[in-house]
C-alpha cells in the first residue's frame, strides 16, 4: 500500500482567477523560464482544478514546454479535477484541449513523475491551519522536492484574488524574498494584507516586529501619497514605493511589478525576531 500523502486536509476553497496575482509571478520568475524541465506544482489546489488550468493556460504563453501538475490530499478532489480535465479536452470547458495540466494525489512529499524535479512548487492557502512552528518542516520537507534553482512559493490570499501575499523558498529551504501583491483600485490601505499574511508573519504583525513596521510605513505613505491619488492609484503606489526605498526599505524589482500593486523585499527584512 502506498504512503499516505503528507500534510492536512484544506477547506478546499478555490475560484476563477482567484490566484491570478500569484500566476503572473511565477510566470515571470527566473526559476520558471530558465528551468530546464518547466514543470509546475499547484499543491493543495482546493475542491476544483480551476487554479491548476488558469496557471496551466497563463504559463504556456510563457514557455509553451511547461507543465502543471495539480496534487491534493483528498482522493474525491482529484477526481473532481480529472473530471474537468476531460471536459477541457472534449472542448467543453474554454481552455485549449491539450492545456498541459494532470493531477494525483499528494501532499508535501510533492509525488512528481519519476526522474523529474519542479521548478516551481506553488502552497498557496496550504499553511493557514497550521502552527507557526509547523512552517520550517512544510517549507523543507517541499523544498527538499525542487530542482536545484527552483522555487517553493507559500502564502494567502482573499477569497477573490485582491490581496495576496507570499514567501519565496529556495531548494534550500531557505526563506528569499516577501511579496505583498494588492489590487490598487479601490484600495483603503495597503495593511489590509495584514490578514493574509503567511502564516510565518501572521502572528508576528505586532509591534517591534519587522513586519509590522513595513505594513505602518506602508499605510503612513498611502496616506501621504492621497493627493498624488487623483492621477490613479497606480501613480499613488508607484509614489509609496518610491518613498520607502528612499527611507532605506530595500525593495526589490522595479516600476513594471510596482505597478501591478505589488512590493517585494528580501526576507530578512521582515523576518520574525528570535
Amino acid at each position: 500500500m502506498a504512503p499516505s500523502p503528507l500534510g492536512h486536509p484544506t477547506r478546499g476553497t478555490t475560484g476563477t482567477n482567484r490566484l491570478r496575482r500569484n500566476d503572473r509571478w511565477i510566470a515571470a520568475s527566473a526559476a520558471f523560464r530558465r528551468a530546464a524541465d518547466p514543470l509546475v506544482v499547484d499543491l493543495g489546489y482546493g475542491a476544483s482544478g480551476v487554479t491548476a488550468f488558469e496557471l496551466a493556460a497563463r504559463l504556456v504563453r510563457v514557455r509553451p514546454d511547461a507543465e502543471v501538475l495539480g496534487l491534493e490530499l483528498d482522493p474525491d478532489r482529484v477526481r473532481v479535477a480529472r473530471e474537468q480535465l476531460a471536459e477541457i479536452r472534449g472542448g467543453g470547458r474554454p481552455f485549449p484541449p491539450d492545456l498541459p495540466v494532470s493531477f494525483a494525489r499528494g501532499g508535501f512529499e510533492v509525488p512528481a513523475p519519476v526522474g523529474r524535479r519542479p521548478a516551481i512548487i506553488r502552497a498557496m492557502n496550504v499553511l493557514r491551519q497550521y502552527d507557526e512552528a509547523e512552517v520550517p518542516g512544510a517549507w523543507a520537507q517541499m523544498a527538499s522536492r525542487l530542482a536545484p534553482d527552483g522555487l517553493l512559493i507559500e502564502g494567502t490570499c482573499d477569497e477573490i484574488g485582491r490581496v495576496s501575499s507570499w514567501v519565496d523558498v529556495g531548494a534550500d529551504a531557505a526563506p528569499q524574498r516577501f511579496t505583498i501583491s494588492l489590487r490598487l483600485r479601490g484600495l483603503e490601505q495597503p495593511s489590509i494584507v495584514a490578514e493574509r499574511l503567511p502564516k510565518a508573519l501572521i502572528h508576528r504583525n505586532v509591534p517591534g516586529e519587522r513586519v509590522h513596521a513595513l505594513l505602518g510605513d506602508l499605510d503612513r505613505e498611502w496616506n501621504r501619497a492621497a493627493g498624488v491619488g487623483t492621477f490613479g492609484p497606480v501613480q499613488r503606489y508607484l509614489a509609496v514605493v518610491t518613498a520607502l526605498r528612499a527611507q532605506g526599505w530595500p525593495i526589490l524589482g522595479g516600476r513594471t511589478r510596482w505597478r501591478l500593486g505589488e512590493l517585494t523585499v528580501p526576507w530578512d527584512a521582515v523576518a520574525p525576531l528570535p
